[in-house]
């Protein structure tokens, strides 16, 4: 059962594969979770992001979906750390780079860097809202979100959290499919556009929250 994932981590070829496989799967949770946290912007005072907190609060498998995504960020930070080293040492330079063919982008020659700076706020997020939530009480859970995010420290540290992410996942898509066989050389110009154009999507969308509750709707 554990053979394939066992004889990919053996190799380097196979930790990239399974690097990309689990980055994929994270972008899939970001789109999911985007999607939820957007009706936080619906005129109802909250009521149905209430609601849909409280259909996964309640799902008895929402532990086991923790314990997943929890093992999927493990495992996709302990590849890329692998991968960079392994590849640091065998010629001195990050493979992200070269594998851009000449052609590095910022967001390649820092998916390291930003992959790290993802994972700080992604422990200050978690800490924030599951672990310090609990201590206030608040007519609703809308309500907590809103008030940590016109905060100006909360608002400006989710910013910079989004910027990492938007960066880090502006080299992202192309890599990944790339290292999965499923991109062909004459597209990689299509998918860097797609690449820099869901990073765009994904950080302005995330980024949105603190900027409309901090700057527009103070109320």
């Amino acid at each position: 059962m554990f053979q394939i994932p066992l004889r990919l981590l053996s190799t380097s070829i196979g930790r990239k594969v399974l690097m990309s496989i689990t980055g994929l799967l994270l972008v899939g949770f970001l789109i999911v979770h985007l999607l939820g946290n957007l009706t936080l912007f619906m005129d109802d005072g909250g009521a149905t992001f209430d609601a849909y907190s409280d259909a996964l609060v309640s799902n008895p498998l929402l532990p086991l979906a923790e314990l997943g995504l929890l093992l999927l960020f493990a495992a996709h930070i302990a590849l890329g750390l692998r991968v960079s080293l392994q590849n640091r040492e065998a010629r001195g330079e990050p493979y992200v780079a070269r594998a851009t063919m000449g052609q590095a982008t910022p967001g390649s020659r820092t998916m390291l860097i930003s992959g790290l700076l993802v994972l700080i706020f992604l422990v200050i997020h978690l800490l924030d809202f599951r672990l310090h939530g609990g201590e206030e009480v608040h007519e609703s859970i809308a309500a907590q979100v809103i008030e940590r995010l016109r905060g100006g420290p909360g608002a400006l540290i989710y910013c910079l959290g989004m910027a990492a992410l938007g960066l880090h996942l502006s080299h992202a898509l192309r890599s990944s499919l790339q290292s999965l066989g499923l991109a062909d050389t004459r597209c990689y110009p299509c998918l860097a556009r797609a690449g820099r154009f869901l990073a765009a999507v994904m950080a302005l969308g995330f980024a949105s929250f603190p900027l409309y509750f901090f700057f527009i709707n103070k109320a």
